[in-house]
């Protein structure tokens, strides 16, 4: 695995998942696990988590049971959703004017995401 692993994906996209269990399904992103090339999309990948009953006393203890939950799905099986379609994601470089505290001003570049489809900023 790389040292630094990039993910194009973010908290808060809406994707769809393009292979596995769930194929087909859209869900939005919950949580971004970037060391494990992993995204958390609700209501996709659930799996079913046996609890124990812990008793602190009082109200902090919390009741066993069965939860439902999402589990992680490698970024490779998901696609973010544009439009009515899906995309692929690429990046441009842009050109913005900042200012500095002293109220000057200059010209800076920053990243921003587009789709590989219409080209247009995500």
């Amino acid at each position: 695995m790389a040292k630094n692993p990039s993910v194009n994906i973010k908290k808060g996209d809406t994707v769809k998942v393009i292979a596995g269990k769930d194929k087909g399904a859209e869900g939005k992103v919950i949580r971004v696990l970037r060391e494990e090339q992993r995204v958390i999309v609700e209501g996709v990948n659930r799996i079913k988590k046996h609890t124990k009953v812990v008793d602190q006393g009082g109200r902090s203890g919390s009741t066993g049971g069965i939860v439902t939950t999402e589990a992680p799905i490698h970024v490779s099986n998901v696609m973010l959703v544009e439009g009515d379609g899906v995309t692929r994601i690429g990046f441009k470089r842009e050109e913005v004017t900042k200012r500095r505290p002293d109220g000057s001003t200059y010209v800076s570049t920053r990243s921003v995401r587009i789709s590989r489809k219409t080209g247009k900023e995500i």
